[in-house]
């Protein structure tokens, strides 16, 4: 890992857009395009795909210069984690250009480079705990879920064979101790030392809260624990962090969205289902101001529950507390960037980070950045109609009202109900015989859960003898901010009265529109599946505003690159229609909602 220091992007705005459509970023077509054509991976960015890579590798880097100083956590061809960007940004404090030519960093960069090798293991995939954004000097981090013994045993026994012998390939020599040989097979031991260093990495982040989407507690994959989580760590060696167990459904019920004709409202997890064991769990002290009746969760449909989601996280970030959030699922690449991406859009919304973004560059770096150069398998969900990425932006038109604003004080009264996007109808798709995903730990091809354990052990890990980075980047946060919010720096341009034209193959559709949940809905004939919204004359707050014109980027970009089109089936595919057909046919499976 090498510090780096974040050089301001001196390139000029977007290029004016063409015909009707709102400016794009350019380069988010390419992105997208390449996004849609193969899953990202550190140690294929080679040739031509390769240059493109770098490209958007380049891009995120200068789109997080404009407003941050911070370093870089070095991951060429995938040495650190196979799915993980080969430039992993860790921000340090938000800046000016006259600070960027006089930027030091706040971290010991060799120590975390040492703590992050140390502590991949712990985790799903070898993803580990990775901060992607910075508010109030706190880090918001993701990662994949705990590792389960099987994997754990699987990814140590490849270090031991690939490093020459030696067991411990990331150790130092001095770190093996005798009581460490002598313990080395002993599973307790194992478990101590990885999750150990994870919960070192935890620590130097500051982060207090942890938040599971799981909606087990163990993933179970053919009979056996393939992953583990925080909330069932039989040790408690997590026990000093705020655990939250907010289980959201995964990337196979988004097929079901795909096949209400991207119709989220109604649409109801069956929360009966026999691998579904993970309830919700959420302190008392962090729910008592969010006015939300948790004990009616499974009664939510897609939207509230993602709503609602939303809101807490927001609420634990904009506390006084100066501690930081994790948010992970099973391999953190599905739900993680969901709210991960809802998050930074949020946040930019209210001018409280990337401030000097405009909407085509916020929409540019979190479609790269939280999704592609993170591992999302777009492909591969595209195949199988497991459209998370689409409900992602598409579901901005939910979160535009200020209630869902970080801001202390609400900037204006809410506005009137209006019109605020509309979901998709009647549009031709291709109907295959619902699945999951074969190729997700998250997919619901899950046969026996193990029961959650009820004794717990004790344990003690190794006292933390890296400073907090989180304390570092506190301190500078309160020095560069006053109380009141940062202005914003971006100009918004005028979007054209014309619709943009309907993708080619798709027929005209019928669409409903739905804002945020106090908004009335009504319907619209003659509109495109992919339509962008028009602007309305009715006064538009700042926050509304500017995520309606991320939406409308998007939407401009998805039509005229991914679209709506059906893709050719994976061979991973096939091969889970084929089990999948088996599990529901011996009756190991039902459905997987309901709809109101």
């Amino acid at each position: 890992m090498a510090g780096a220091r974040a050089a301001a992007a001196a390139s000029g705005g977007p290029s004016a857009s063409s015909g009707n459509q709102p400016p794009q970023e350019p380069g988010l077509g390419e992105l997208l395009e390449e996004f849609s054509r193969t899953q990202y991976r550190a140690k294929d960015c080679s040739g031509t795909g390769g240059s493109k890579v770098e490209r958007i590798e380049k891009r995120c880097l200068e789109l997080f210069g404009r407003d941050y100083c911070y370093s870089v956590i070095q991951n060429v061809n995938g040495d650190i984690c196979g799915h993980y960007p080969q430039h992993i940004v860790f921000l340090e404090y938000e800046s000016s250009e006259k600070e960027k030519d006089t930027f030091q960093s706040t971290v010991q960069v060799s120590k975390l480079q040492d703590l992050v090798n140390r502590s991949k293991t712990a985790r799903c995939r070898g993803r580990f705990v990775c901060p992607v954004i910075l508010f109030k000097g706190k880090h918001i981090c993701r990662s994949a879920t705990l590792a389960g013994w099987g994997e754990l045993y699987g990814r140590t026994g490849y270090n031991y064979i690939f490093s020459g012998g030696a067991d411990d390939a990331w150790a130092d020599s001095e770190d093996i101790t005798e009581e460490d040989c002598a313990l080395r097979s002993s599973d307790t031991h194992l478990f101590d030392k990885v999750r150990g260093y994870d919960i070192k990495l935890l620590r130097y982040l500051s982060v207090k809260y942890i938040c599971d989407l799981m909606v087990e507690n163990k993933k179970v994959k053919f009979g056996m624990n393939v992953t583990s989580s925080e909330k069932v760590d039989k040790a408690q060696r997590y026990a000093d962090f705020t655990l939250l167990s907010i289980p959201y459904p995964g990337c196979e019920f988004f097929k079901e969205y795909k096949d209400r004709d991207y119709m989220a409202e109604g649409l109801i997890f069956n929360w009966k289902q026999d691998y579904v064991d993970a309830p919700l769990s959420i302190p008392d002290f962090l729910t008592c101001s969010l006015n939300i009746d948790w004990s009616q969760y499974q009664s939510w449909d897609l939207v509230q529950q993602t709503q609602n989601y939303l809101k807490l996280l927001l609420s634990i970030i904009n506390s006084d507390d100066d501690s930081g959030l994790l948010v992970h699922c099973i391999s953190g690449w599905d739900r993680t960037p969901l709210f991960i991406s809802l998050l930074r859009l949020s946040l930019w919304a209210d001018g409280l980070i990337h401030t000097s973004l405009r909407p085509a560059e916020i929409l540019y770096l979190t479609v790269a950045y939280d999704w592609f150069l993170f591992g999302h398998m777009l492909v591969d969900r595209l195949s199988k109609g497991e459209e998370i990425f689409f409900f992602c932006f598409n579901f901005l038109k939910h979160i535009i009202s200020e209630e869902f604003s970080a801001l202390k004080t609400q900037r204006r009264k809410s506005l009137p109900a209006r019109d605020a996007g509309f979901t998709l109808e009647d549009i031709c798709m291709l109907r295959r015989k619902d699945r999951g995903s074969t190729t997700s730990l998250g997919s619901d091809f899950s046969l026996v859960m193990e029961s959650s354990p009820g004794a717990a052990g004790s344990f003690t890990y190794e006292a933390v003898e890296l400073l907090p980075a989180g304390a570092q980047t506190q301190a500078a946060w309160r020095k560069s901010h006053s109380s009141s919010p940062q202005s914003v720096l971006w100009n918004r341009p005028q979007l054209s009265e014309d619709r943009l034209p309907s993708h080619q193959g798709l027929g005209e559709a019928k669409s409903s529109s739905s804002s945020s949940s106090n908004h009335s809905d009504f319907f619209r004939m003659g509109s495109s599946p992919l339509e962008v919204p028009k602007p309305r004359l009715a006064a538009l707050s700042e926050r509304e505003t500017r995520l309606q014109e991320v939406r409308s980027a998007f939407l401009a970009a998805y039509s005229s690159t991914v679209g709506l089109r059906a893709a050719a089936p994976s061979p991973s595919g096939a091969i889970g229609g084929l089990l999948e057909q088996f599990v529901r046919g011996v009756g190991l499976r039902g459905t997987s909602s309901s709809t109101l």
